[in-house]
């Protein structure tokens, strides 16, 4: 895998709920395919390096399909149980979404958590659906490669060739992985292009960096590092938490109690550390969930998963996205609340400083070079 040494790759996030406080009836939009063609387009043409679709009330590979024909550059991170799908059925969707997409597609590989997973059909537990996404892993990645099948494991048996199409992308599209537990990080090292931490302190990150790069490094593997982040962007700092505490003053105790008993029940690492950051308590300031230097926790009193923004001003928010950069991150999966509106902003207030790439993964394969907009300039 392959990606310019000083670039990075800026990826939007496009999945429901959305709006000025989507947590409240008042606040959430409509959520239709109109609307997230809307968003789309902000992202191909301001210049992102794709949009994450995560899991959310919408399929991912649906609502990324729908999308392919409004779209011309931007590239698809689409969010993947494998306990819910076949390797080889996946392999074929992913052959297919890369041809009619010209190689734009990734795939987020999600291990979610068992009362979630339950809820589907599959009643794996945390570290048992690590085993099966191992296995999962080689026999997509052979699939995919248009190899023939002699895999039997544990969880999966894949016997000949099932698939007749080539990935645009060689050897396959890039698979892209998140995970805080020590099953989580194993499987990382041994299989995933991108590994995605959530927004925890630059240090902790760093950390956990430290720690794959060591356990990669014994599968004879380097790894490229993301992280997902909210932004909180505002023309100065104050305007910024002012922004915060607006949208603190529209979480009630009855929303945060309600997703916060929800949460703690989740066999999720990464979650579980969230939700440490505040205990489900509302503070009457946003400041009061400050967890480091203009890094807030907030968001995670009303969302599941990563739920902290950098506050504050463009110069604010660019210190703190080369800290990350300086603790080894390389791809942000950036967003603001609301999608449409701050991905304008974004693009206008922090793009340009960012040597940002639209193209990785197997782009040399492709036959297409990493692209790196002129824009950049140096932070403010």
């Amino acid at each position: 895998m392959t990606a310019p040494k000083d670039g990075v790759e800026v990826f939007w996030y496009l999945t429901a709920p959305d709006g000025r406080n989507p947590w409240t009836p008042s606040g959430a939009r409509k959520i239709d395919l109109p609307y997230l063609r809307q968003i789309a387009s902000a992202v191909d043409q301001l210049g992102f390096s794709g949009a994450l679709l995560a899991t959310g009330p919408h399929d991912t590979w649906v609502l990324a399909s729908a999308l392919i024909a409004s779209t011309e550059r931007m590239r698809f991170l689409i969010a993947v149980h494998p306990p819910l799908i076949s390797p080889v059925l996946a392999a074929k969707m992913a052959q297919t979404f890369d041809e009619f997409s010209n190689g734009r597609v990734l795939l987020n590989i999600i291990n979610g958590n068992t009362t979630q997973m339950r809820a589907y059909g599959t009643t794996l537990v945390h570290d048992e659906r690590y085993a099966y996404t191992d296995e999962w892993i080689q026999v997509w990645r052979k699939a995919v490669a248009g190899e023939s099948l002699d895999f039997h494991g544990k969880y999966i048996t894949a016997e000949g060739k099932a698939l007749q199409l080539n990935s645009v992308q060689k050897p396959t599209p890039p698979l892209w992985f998140g995970g805080s537990s020590l099953a989580a990080h194993e499987t990382a090292a041994k299989h995933i292009d991108t590994y995605l931490s959530w927004g925890e302190p630059p240090a902790q990150v760093a950390e956990k960096i430290k720690d794959l790069t060591a356990l990669a490094a014994k599968e004879g593997r380097t790894l490229r590092y993301g992280i997902r982040l909210y932004l909180i962007v505002r023309d100065t700092d104050e305007e910024a938490w002012a922004e915060a505490n607006r949208l603190l003053s529209t979480m009630d105790e009855s929303t945060v109690g309600h997703m916060q008993s929800l949460l703690r029940s989740a066999d999720s690492v990464g979650q579980q550390r969230m939700l440490d950051f505040h205990n489900g308590r509302i503070p009457k300031d946003a400041r009061e969930l400050e967890i480091y230097p203009d890094l807030w926790a907030g968001i995670s009193l009303v969302r599941p998963g990563p739920g902290t923004a950098i506050v504050g001003s463009p110069k604010t928010v660019l210190k703190r996205i080369q800290e990350y950069r300086d603790a080894g991150i390389s791809t942000f999966i950036l967003s603001g609340i609301p999608l449409l509106e701050e991905a304008y902003r974004v693009a206008e207030q922090i793009l340009p400083h960012l040597p940002v790439t639209y193209d990785s993964g197997s782009a040399e394969d492709k036959g297409v070079k990493d692209s790196v907009f002129t824009w950049n300039h140096s932070i403010p």
